[in-house]
């Protein structure tokens, strides 16, 4: 949600901000603006009734008689009417002002990539030399991803994940978890079952809602990513300063509707509706944010290569930017069956956006002010998989897999597939 105070004393600022993301973006600050206005007219007119209304409350009790005290009761009535109208009218002007800027996405940092197209920031690391065509994660893995079994269970975009791939991404989540616990991110297991105020609160609602399952029975919604509970972690508290930066580290399963997505990726496991990930998530002071955006990229860039994957790191165009993100970083990995990069992992700085929403502060020497949030994808495992096994291959069909994990009990290769 953003700052009134900042809508209301930089209009024009705030407008040109929008404006970047698109026509569409800016197209309700201007009703905005109007709701705010009239609020802040509404206020001091009800205060000033109301301290009317005490100073007759006071002369009622100390009339000289019952005559002048009625007279002073009937002068109010017509005042108690007002205060009552005013009120009810404050009340639907709050409730429009909060349906106008519910929908108003984060301003834009001034370096996120302008577009249209992502920016290309570096490439890291040489894909490697294989057979052509490459052979895709489906036909390294054989039966070790089976889809038609899935399919008959549950629909499609599922899998069973076996063997020695689920020791994979068993070792794929310790190593992960190991890792950010040792930059400072505490593991969590967050529940995967939110209410809406918490996919509002984080700005998923109401930009994704065809994304998103939903039990309306519970009034529950399964969670696209972990972001969602740990940024509710501390909705509606008061942090301490001294308490900053909070960071954590979630690992759970995720689901997505994929909703528009037919036809695209259709095949395997790169675009399913269930899937397992670990995100890194921090509340931080306002001014800390840009340098904590560029940390949980450097730790995304580390884990990326300790896997040995060749990847490319992208700032994201304004114009592709959920409606949280000020700035957004995607780290795209080369996959060789389809001979170009694919988003692996992304950070996001939300700024002061999440927190508005979720009612999330800072105690500092100042008062309160909100916290700015964060988030990144350490590990999300399919895909990973998927960028494993590809760049992994061998022309016999086998795959060799990084030493990193050998620790954490993933075997160190993967024999070939049955008839590859």
């Amino acid at each position: 949600m953003l700052d009134l105070k900042r809508i209301r004393e930089e209009p024009d600022a705030v407008r040109a901000a929008l404006q970047r993301r698109g026509a569409a973006a800016a197209a309700g600050l201007d009703r905005v603006i109007e709701l705010d206005a009239r609020r802040r007219t509404l206020l001091p007119e009800i205060e000033a009734l109301r301290a009317e209304q005490n100073e007759a409350n006071n002369r009622i009790r100390g009339a000289a008689d019952e005559d002048a005290r009625r007279s002073e009761i009937e002068a109010m009535r017509g005042v108690a009417a007002r205060v009552k109208e005013l009120d009810g009218e404050l009340a639907e002007v709050q409730q429009a002002l909060d349906a106008a800027l519910a929908p108003l996405p984060n301003l834009p940092d001034p370096t996120a990539a302008a577009g249209p197209e992502d920016e290309v920031v570096r490439d890291t690391g040489t894909p490697p030399e294989l057979p052509v065509p490459a052979r895709d994660h489906l036909d390294l893995a054989g039966e070790l991803i089976d889809m038609d079994h899935a399919a008959a269970l549950s629909g499609s975009r599922f899998a069973y994940v076996r063997g020695d791939l689920v020791m994979l991404e068993l070792a794929l989540v310790r190593w992960a978890l190991e890792k950010t616990r040792a930059k400072g991110f505490e593991p969590v297991v967050p529940p995967v079952l939110v209410r809406e105020h918490a996919l509002f609160g984080t700005g998923f609602l109401p930009d994704t809602e065809q994304q998103i399952y939903a039990l309306p029975e519970d009034e529950l919604f399964l969670v696209g990513t972990s972001e969602v509970a740990l940024a509710s972690l501390h909705a509606g508290e008061i942090l301490d300063g001294g308490s900053l930066p909070r960071r954590y580290a979630g690992f759970s399963p995720c689901f997505r509707r994929e909703a528009g997505a037919a036809g695209k990726d259709t095949r395997g496991i790169f675009r399913v509706h269930q899937f397992d990930k670990v995100e890194m998530f921090s509340f931080v002071e306002a001014g800390d944010s840009p340098a904590e955006h560029e940390r949980i990229l450097a730790i995304e860039e580390e884990i990326l290569g300790e896997l040995e994957l060749p990847y490319r790191v992208v700032n994201i165009a304004v114009t592709d930017l959920g409606s949280s993100a000020a700035k957004k970083y995607d780290c795209e990995a080369w996959m060789p069956s389809q001979g170009r990069y694919r988003e692996l992992t992304s950070c996001s700085n939300t700024t002061d956006y999440q927190a508005r929403r979720l009612g999330i502060r800072v105690r500092g020497e100042r008062g309160t002010s909100p916290v700015h949030t964060l988030n990144g994808t350490a590990i999300a495992v399919g895909r990973t998989i998927v960028a494993l096994l590809e760049n992994g291959q061998r022309e016999d069909g086998s795959v060799g897999l990084p030493q990193v994990l050998l620790g954490y009990g993933a075997p160190p290769e993967l024999p070939a597939a049955r008839g590859a």
